[in-house]
């Protein structure tokens, strides 16, 4: 008989489906330019604070999202896939699962951090709030790779949507319900897991804003 347990914190959930929007808005906006590019910087800050909050919660934050709990070596990763490892071990993300996580968030912020410094080589107005800091030919040459690099941040997200509809729809596997609810739903023995509380949340918050402020500023 299956059991109802607690899987993924609302802290977790919401980073999660706050970055699929903003990183949705972003790829809209720069393709429609124009009086967006304003919103495009404010949510590149957005997504700045976002990605250095799940850094902290990585950390210090729930079981489930602790970067400890779920990065595993290649022995764990062989074990995974020889079918080893059930959800009732590693009820959160899977070993593999893990890597495309951590490529996600490099990606993700090695994308953020070149549309800092990229300048605005069409109305020269909305340039990237650290562009100040480097010349003009190395901002061009970063605004160049801003622009590429996207395309393989959206590979990368497609290869994650296709492999939540292949667990979906292939092995069975709903991966998107628990990550809008929280819960999971397994048989045997259910494991004991540790949320984190509202001081770890807002010691993360923090951390995040006040990165956001120093960029802000810096500009």
């Amino acid at each position: 008989m299956k059991q109802k347990l607690k899987v993924w914190d609302l802290s977790t959930r919401l980073f999660h489906w706050t970055l699929v929007i903003a990183i949705a808005f972003m790829w809209y906006s720069a393709e429609t330019g124009g009086n967006l590019m304003v919103w495009h910087l404010r949510v590149g800050l957005l997504i700045l604070g976002l990605i250095v909050f799940r850094l902290c919660w990585g950390l210090w934050g729930s079981d489930t999202a602790r970067f400890s709990s779920f990065v595993r070596g290649p022995a764990q990763i062989k074990r995974y896939i020889k079918g080893e490892i059930t959800e009732n071990e590693q009820p959160g993300h899977n070993p593999l699962g893990a890597l495309m996580v951590l490529a996600l968030l490099g990606a993700v912020a090695f994308q953020v951090a070149t549309g800092l410094f990229t300048p605005d080589n069409n109305a020269f107005v909305n340039n990237g709030f650290l562009n100040g800091w480097v010349s003009e030919d190395t901002g061009n040459l970063i605004h160049k790779i801003h622009v590429s690099f996207f395309n393989l941040l959206l590979a990368l997200i497609g290869v994650h949507v296709l492999t939540i509809l292949v667990y979906k729809f292939v092995k069975k596997h709903n991966l998107i319900t628990p990550m809008i609810t929280g819960y999971k739903y397994l048989e045997g023995k259910l494991p004991v897991l540790r949320f984190a509380g509202a001081g770890k949340v807002l010691a993360a918050l923090a951390v995040a804003v006040g990165v956001v402020c120093a960029v802000w500023f810096a500009g």
